[in-house]
């Protein structure tokens, strides 16, 4: 991938005011691809400490829709079209990885993916997966 787009997504990301406020980082970026980090914060915790279901959904459709970005061209971006998740299992750990994929890319449309996964030392398990549709602006 060319710096230029790496730079528009940090960019883009740091705009992000729902992320700074999970406490989100991106982890890596590479073509068809994003990952982003979130610790689980008491604000993101539901009632049984479990992270909340929102935390896992926010950081999957944002590296989906930043992997999608990563395939359109210059000066494009991207808005979730439709996105699904499936819970795996309570998100335990001390952080949150999502990476999101392109699984089909198109001019106005890409199809994504993501996987949300709990870690906790060197354990991981992953706890959702989303699916949908970016549209280009």
């Amino acid at each position: 991938m060319d710096s230029q787009t790496e730079a528009r997504i940090r960019e883009s990301f740091a705009k992000q005011a729902m992320m700074m406020t999970l406490g989100a980082e991106l982890e890596a970026i590479t073509t068809g691809e994003v990952s982003i980090r979130a610790p689980i914060l008491p604000i993101a915790r539901q009632h049984t400490g479990h992270a909340h279901a929102a935390l896992s959904f926010a950081i999957g459709d944002t590296a989906a829709g930043y992997a999608a970005l990563t395939v359109m061209p210059e000066g494009s971006e991207v808005v979730t079209a439709e996105i699904k998740i499936n819970l795996l299992a309570p998100a335990d750990g001390d952080y949150l990885l999502a990476t999101g994929r392109v699984v089909k890319p198109g001019r106005r449309l890409v199809v994504v993916t993501s996987t949300v996964t709990a870690v906790t030392g060197t354990q991981r398990r992953d706890v959702a997966i989303l699916q949908g549709t970016m549209m280009a602006l």
